[in-house]
């Protein structure tokens, strides 16, 4: 059974709707890992973490569980407790965040007495990062994990997933990025974040990702993905109606991860990822119930 590793936090969402918040659970990798378990039940799919040891953390784990997320890379932390997020909305769909996380447990991952270990994604066939699983850990972290990685055969995706408040400055993020994409065997990047951290037009970027050579779907929201490592042409529809378009990229990443390792084509999973993220944005929160998807 192909083992699939899905790294980075675990937080409590409040999605606002006017005055009132539903409360969930969620996070950029966390989301992939659902949309990829659902998409293919049959893979083995962990989430990689660092808990704290608060009643918030229970419910992270136990919510993770629920969803048919394997848990047994889970690490836990004493007094210390996930990071927090809101989401706000507009009209259109278009959302923005408002964090508190920077005490959160996760930002200690792969950390122990002995100094950084990475080896708890030794026993995996391929690992699922993003930009926000890597900028939340301090510069030796990130060091430590690419050097892991770099040294072994295990297969890497990766997903840029820019969010500038999260490292120190643009320069790093531009650097850390490129090291990333270099190492990656499946690249998933979206567009706007690529044009905001290297200040390129989209013409730029799709030009940059198309001459690297690598495989993949660079999104593109409702244009569709554009096809990395093989030519594909084809129609994408779009979305009939957005309502919210939080988890749109993770949940293209997880239908395209679980139908590229389960043996379908490139044109199908880039189908499979779009239809997925058209599906997600018609509802609100980044995780939409199970007997919409």
């Amino acid at each position: 059974m192909t083992r699939i590793a899905c790294v980075g936090e675990a937080m409590i969402e409040l999605s606002l709707n006017g005055k009132t918040a539903q409360v969930g659970v969620a996070g950029d990798t966390l989301n992939t890992a659902i949309y990829l378990k659902r998409s293919k039940p049959e893979l083995d799919v962990q989430y990689v973490t660092r808990l704290g040891d608060d009643p918030f953390s229970d419910q992270i784990e136990s919510f993770i569980a629920e969803q048919d997320i394997g848990t047994e890379a889970i690490s836990r932390a004493e007094n210390k407790s996930p990071g927090l997020y809101a989401i706000t909305t507009t009209d259109d769909g278009e959302r923005s965040f408002t964090y508190w996380r920077s005490a959160a447990a996760a930002r200690d991952l792969f950390a122990t007495p002995d100094g950084i270990d990475c080896s708890v994604l030794k026993d995996f066939d391929l690992v699922y990062i993003s930009g926000i699983s890597v900028a939340i850990l301090p510069p030796e972290a990130r060091s430590a994990l690419l050097d892991w990685l770099d040294k072994t055969p295990v297969a890497l995706a990766y997903d840029s997933n820019y969010r500038p408040r999260l490292w120190e400055d643009q320069r790093t993020a531009q650097q850390v990025t490129r090291a990333f994409w270099e190492r990656a065997d499946i690249c998933l990047p979206s567009i706007d974040d690529e044009m905001e951290l290297f200040d390129e037009t989209a013409a730029q970027v799709v030009d940059r990702f198309l001459k690297s050579g690598r495989r993949g779907g660079l999104k593109r929201g409702s244009e569709g993905p554009v096809s990395l490592g093989s030519k594909v042409e084809q129609a994408y529809d779009p979305a009939p109606v957005v309502v919210d378009t939080t988890a749109a990229g993770d949940s293209f990443n997880g239908a395209y991860l679980g139908a590229i390792v389960s043996g379908a084509s490139q044109s199908e999973a880039l189908i499979a990822g779009h239809n997925c993220a058209a599906n997600v944005v018609q509802h609100r929160g980044a995780i939409i119930p199970r007997e919409r998807a």
